[in-house]
């Protein structure tokens, strides 16, 4: 089965809302003044369906009638000055390209030749005079993130509609061994700090050095030997020490000690945890009857009546990552949700 994409876009005199969103946020954050931007949602379909279906599909579950056009295998774009399309990395979850599969399967059922996988992306088609190095910056700093996204540009001068350029599709082509790696930690310090960069565990020199000292204790050497395990440490190992002291699980920010100073006085705080946010609430909690359970759990509980009591959960962090997440990433789902159900 071929790859098929098909390109969906507002129709004219329907106001395209994602696209005047990015217009204004390109003025204010970056400074560029564009005319407009236009959005094309790109979904692409590799193996399962042939050309009949994805038309299909095209009409029936990728677009709306109504407000929508959509092309299978061509286009969509008319008029603009840069048009910049972002998709995944490889081996980037993809989310909607998922509900997407399933999607087609709830359409075409056993008419699946095989499961396709779908990959989306999108175009912003751009109108105004901008150099290449304003779409470069509008891509870099405002459209995409670096980490997790790649993208596109391509000027009206160099388009082609009968060869217009598409996006790669983002499988990951390699061939992976799962493999155990063994560090060897009595090394100087620099060797240390390098084994913290490159596992991108976020330990400093002091925490390091502690796991260095607890690896070279006797005691912890013979209880390895006696359940067959080297001395050294595992990738897995430090990597579940690094999430366990990772400022999201840890706190160290929150309970370290602070040297704070303004206006010409200076002081040292030891834990803004426990002397802002704790004792704040513990002096709330000392006036009033409604505090039932707050900071025991990973969730506080209050007293709504006789009858009813309220749990709030509020997440301090982003993400558990070490990096940026994409979108939909698991601590609303998980900490949000979680948290007040456990407590």
């Amino acid at each position: 089965m071929a790859v098929h994409r098909i390109e969906v876009g507002f129709k004219k005199g329907v106001t395209d809302a994602a696209g005047e969103s990015v217009r204004g946020r390109i003025l204010e954050h970056l400074g560029i003044r564009v005319e407009s931007v236009k959005t094309v949602d790109v979904y692409t379909i590799d193996g399962g369906i042939d050309s009949k279906k994805a038309d299909f599909l095209r009409e029936t579950l990728f677009s709306d009638p109504v407000i929508q056009e959509s092309t299978l295998n061509a286009p969509l774009e008319r008029d603009f000055s840069w048009m910049i399309e972002v998709g995944y990395r490889p081996g980037v979850t993809d989310n909607v390209g998922r509900t997407s599969v399933e999607a087609i399967s709830d359409v075409l059922g056993d008419r699946l030749s095989a499961e396709p996988r779908v990959y989306t992306s999108r175009k912003y088609l751009i109108s105004g005079g901008l150099s290449r190095e304003d779409a470069d910056r509008i891509a870099s700093g405002l459209l995409a993130n670096e980490l997790i996204q790649r993208w596109r540009i391509t000027g009206r001068e160099e388009w082609d509609p009968k060869n217009a350029p598409w996006l790669d599709i983002p499988q990951v082509q390699m061939e992976h061994r799962p493999a155990v790696r063994y560090y060897d930690l009595n090394v100087p310090d620099e060797e240390l700090l390098r084994i913290s960069a490159e596992g991108i565990l976020a330990l400093d020199l002091r925490e390091m050095k502690a796991i260095q000292a607890y690896y070279r204790r006797p005691e912890v050497i013979e209880e390895r030997s006696r359940l067959g395990l080297e001395p050294k440490p595992t990738d897995a190992e430090l990597e579940a020490i690094a999430q366990t002291w990772s400022e999201h699980c840890k706190h160290k920010i929150f309970s370290g000690t602070i040297a704070y100073t303004e206006d010409g006085k200076s002081e040292v705080i030891d834990s803004l945890f426990d002397t802002c946010i704790k004792r704040a609430t513990k002096e709330i909690g000392r006036k009033v009857d409604w505090l039932v359970s707050v900071f025991h759990d990973n969730a506080g509980i209050i007293k709504f009546d006789d009858n009813w009591n309220l749990v709030f959960k509020v997440e301090t962090h982003n993400s558990p990552s070490a990096l940026d997440p994409y979108g939909g990433a698991l601590t609303g789902i998980v900490g949000v949700n979680r948290d007040p159900a456990g407590t």
